[in-house]
């Protein structure tokens, strides 16, 4: 695993091995919307693009992650909703698309409850850039 800080296409843009920790720790307990979602990107089920789940990325850990289309995917719970939080999720947002990426975020309840308008809006993305 290849992770010099350094290389300008650094899928894990120099993630420590602490977030590589907390990674896996997310990977093993994801929530119910997440998991619903793997399902419908992993195996490179939309158009053809590898996605990866709970993805060490700088001082983030990545509910979605693919790199050749540098897309990040959130999925965000009601937590998100408070004010300080959404403080935070800009400044998180504002340091990934630095890094060249690019966040779409969505809420528990769009992938539970209108998941096939997620993927479209993942599609009309992938359209944008390819």
């Amino acid at each position: 695993m290849d992770q010099n800080p350094l290389k300008p296409d650094d899928m894990w843009k120099g993630a420590s091995p602490q977030i590589f920790s907390n990674a896996k720790k997310l990977r093993e307990n994801p929530t119910e919307a997440e998991e619903k979602l793997w399902l419908a990107v992993k195996d490179n089920q939309i158009e053809g693009y590898k996605f990866r789940r709970q993805h060490p990325l700088s001082i983030y850990v990545a509910d979605f992650y693919c790199h050749a289309l540098k897309l990040v995917i959130e999925v965000d719970g009601d937590y998100h909703l408070v004010e300080e939080q959404q403080l935070l999720d800009n400044k998180r947002t504002s340091d990934i698309e630095f890094q060249g990426l690019k966040v779409i975020r969505f809420t528990n309840e769009e992938v539970l409850l209108k998941l096939s308008e997620v993927i479209d809006r993942i599609k009309e993305f992938i359209k944008t850039v390819s």
